[in-house]
């Protein structure tokens, strides 16, 4: 690509998102999309490409083709749908078909971007398929520390050689492939699990520490660095609720507690827990545990 185009691309990232072009589609960054693909498997370095555009690859997308990009050295930022995340040495980035993408690697970067042709890929029937259902988000999976790491960052390294040189068979290329792939998604899938797991104790002493200020779940979101909508997925795969019903059931939590073991007026409970209407207290309690404050009360004096 010659200089002119360059800057073009560079530039796209820093307009204004109200006035930018649609994110181009490529096969591979920078080439026009192809009418017919010409290979299934295409690897290349991670410089060869990146240092011809001063290290950054503008936001755009491949319409058949899956990429992987092996970070074995130097750092970068990758770009998902206009949120940065930091790559670090030992990791794998996988992106799916249409995905939106970018990446801003140091001049140090080294390591192999692997473009596939997503027909070639194996991923077994959708639904509730694991493995399907991790590649079909973009993702960097970090390899240090993994037992599988060594094997993976090894195959990889055998992978690209066969296809740079192709002495291998396309057979075995698919083999090396998908035995990458499935390590990096249980890999993955642990590290990720870990991590909510984590997010989630952190969310539940945050909403220890707030509900008796009504904040929404975008408070909480934002204090964990996630989107309100991806707290959420994570929120309903650990407890099978939603972000506003864990405070709504903090909420509850407490209003009962206070009703069984204070002798304070229903007006007053609705204050201390931040409701500065008593009516809407009424109404939400009413609404979450089916009968009004001062029945429910004295339907549970005695267990109290």
């Amino acid at each position: 690509m010659d200089k002119s185009r360059d800057k073009l691309h560079i530039s796209n990232m820093q307009r204004n998102p109200a006035t930018t072009p649609p994110v181009p589609t490529y096969d591979l960054y920078g080439e026009e999309t192809r009418s017919s693909s010409e290979f299934w498997l295409h690897c290349e370095t991670i410089p060869s490409r990146s240092s011809l555009h001063r290290w950054e690859i503008s936001e755009h997308r491949h319409r058949s083709f899956f990429q992987i990009l092996y970070i074995a050295a130097g750092s970068g930022d990758a770009i998902f749908r206009g949120q940065v995340h930091a790559l670090t040495p030992s990791s794998i980035v996988t992106v799916p078909p249409g995905a939106r993408h970018g990446f801003r690697f140091s001049p140090d970067i080294d390591g192999f971007v692997f473009t596939i042709l997503v027909s070639h890929l194996q991923t077994g029937p959708s639904g509730r398929n694991t493995f399907a259902s991790w590649l079909s988000e973009p993702r960097i999976t970090s390899l240090s520390g993994s037992t599988d790491g060594p094997y993976i960052e090894e195959t990889l390294r055998r992978l690209a050689d066969a296809a740079v040189q192709r002495h291998a068979s396309a057979e075995l290329c698919a083999a090396y492939l998908t035995s990458v792939l499935r390590l990096a998604a249980d890999t993955g899938n642990q590290s990720l699990a870990g991590e909510n797991e984590r997010r989630m104790q952190r969310l539940a002493d945050l909403i220890h520490q707030h509900f008796r200020d009504h904040k929404p779940a975008s408070f909480y979101a934002n204090a964990l660095g996630l989107s309100p909508t991806h707290l959420n997925r994570i929120v309903k795969a650990a407890t099978g609720r939603s972000t506003h019903m864990l405070i709504d059931e903090k909420l509850l939590q407490e209003a009962k507690r206070e009703l069984l073991f204070t002798v304070l007026p229903v007006q007053a409970i609705g204050y201390r827990l931040g409701f500065s209407d008593p009516a809407y207290f009424s109404r939400f309690f009413l609404q979450h545990a089916g009968m009004p404050p001062l029945q429910w009360r004295r339907a549970n004096a005695a267990a109290a």
